[in-house]
């Protein structure tokens, strides 16, 4: 299958004669999360305005799924259609007197009945939890609720690709999680994303491909754990190595940690340390529906379970937990924090919206066979 996005050989020189691009050459595949990572006139920007049609190439070419981009103004609105660019700053793609005008704007311009306009709309914004923001004034908004109309327009025309200048910029910590929560359950439901972001810690424990860039060319592509471990080329990118790296390495220096595969996180870390004493029994974690489960259901469950932690992933286990009243424990950073108390002993309840259900086992999976541990994930309306 061809690649979701490629950037071939690109070149593209700015009217002023600046080089933004040098000869970069990048493959997406479909379905993946993949960072541009880079200090601040790397190209990063430059490269994913490419990615949408608002640049062409000075040299080179881009493809969408194997089809070079063609220029004319048909080909162009398609392109738009199918990649959906999140700029940095939401002010700049915020402009109608209302979220709805503003949601609405792309399916109108592709010319989609009043009908289908208000279907288009309701979705894009139940996906990013703004539903009954149809009427508010986007200047009105929080930095974080900017943010997710700003990805519900983009999202109202259903494009395949999607990619964000720097995702997080000028949100508050809590905002931020949300915002890449938002783009994991996107990604869960098939999207494939492409983020550009100097923030190396976001790129290294949330991407499954990095792409280190400086002076418009890329200086490496992998895994994270490829990128961020040649420590020479972040440095000569100006950037620094991620925290648990840093940490890890120092811990295994002072003999506190065996020697092995990097983690990819503060959960990775932690096993590691736990490794060096004997185990006790591991907690089991409850994966519920958000979509499926009742009241009724919900209380008995909570009741049966004195004392349990409590997260919710996705906007409608949010919005699920929000009604109930219920007190959640964990609303960002999940599955980590849920395996970190299953390390404990210690079981969790998860509210999951259903594109998110697979995500998580997935992601258990993963840390067992890292781990050689078992943790049981379970839904506990099903017998065993």
């Amino acid at each position: 299958m061809n690649p979701a996005l490629e950037a071939v050989r690109v070149r593209y020189t700015y009217p002023n004669g600046h080089d933004a691009l040098r000869e970069v050459s990048i493959e997406v595949e479909a379905g993946a999360k993949v960072a541009l990572v880079g200090p601040n006139g790397a190209g990063k920007s430059t490269l994913l305005l490419m990615a949408n049609g608002l640049l062409r190439p000075t040299a080179g070419e881009m493809r969408l799924f194997g089809e070079p981009f063609r220029y004319d103004r048909r080909s162009l609105r398609e392109i738009r259609r199918r990649v959906g660019l999140v700029l940095q700053n939401s002010d700049a793609q915020l402009f109608a007197p209302t979220v709805y005008q503003d949601v609405a704007f792309g399916p109108l311009n592709l010319g989609l009945a009043g009908a289908d306009v208000r279907l288009a709309v309701t979705d894009a914004l139940a996906a990013v939890g703004l539903r009954g923001f149809e009427s508010r004034p986007p200047h009105l908004l929080s930095g974080g609720e900017k943010k997710a109309v700003a990805i519900a327009g983009v999202l109202a025309m259903h494009p395949e690709v999607l990619v964000f200048d720097e995702p997080t910029s000028a949100l508050d910590p809590a905002s931020a999680l949300e915002v890449m929560e938002l783009l994991d359950e996107l990604n869960a439901s098939g999207t494939t994303i492409v983020v550009s972001t100097h923030d190396v810690e976001l790129a290294y424990g949330w991407a499954d491909r990095v792409v280190l860039m400086d002076g418009g060319r890329v200086l490496h592509q992998g895994r994270p754990d490829e990128v961020f471990l040649n420590g020479d080329l972040v440095r000569a990118a100006k950037l620094r190595l991620p925290v648990v790296l840093e940490l890890h390495a120092e811990l295994t220096t002072r003999g506190l940690v065996r020697s092995g595969e990097p983690p990819r996180s503060v959960l990775h870390l932690i096993h590691a340390l736990d490794s060096t004493r004997p185990a006790d029994g591991h907690g089991t974690v409850l994966l519920v529906d958000a979509g499926q489960v009742g009241h009724v259901e919900l209380l008995g469950l909570l009741a049966g379970h004195p004392g349990i932690h409590v997260g919710a992933m996705g906007t409608a286990a949010k919005a699920l937990a929000d009604r109930e009243g219920l007190r959640l424990e964990f609303a960002s950073g999940v599955i980590d924090r849920c395996l970190l108390k299953a390390l404990l002993g210690e079981d969790s309840l998860v509210l999951c919206s259903s594109p998110m259900l697979a995500h998580v086992r997935d992601r258990v999976a993963a840390f067992e066979a890292r781990t050689g541990l078992a943790v049981a994930v379970r839904n506990p309306f099903e017998a065993d």
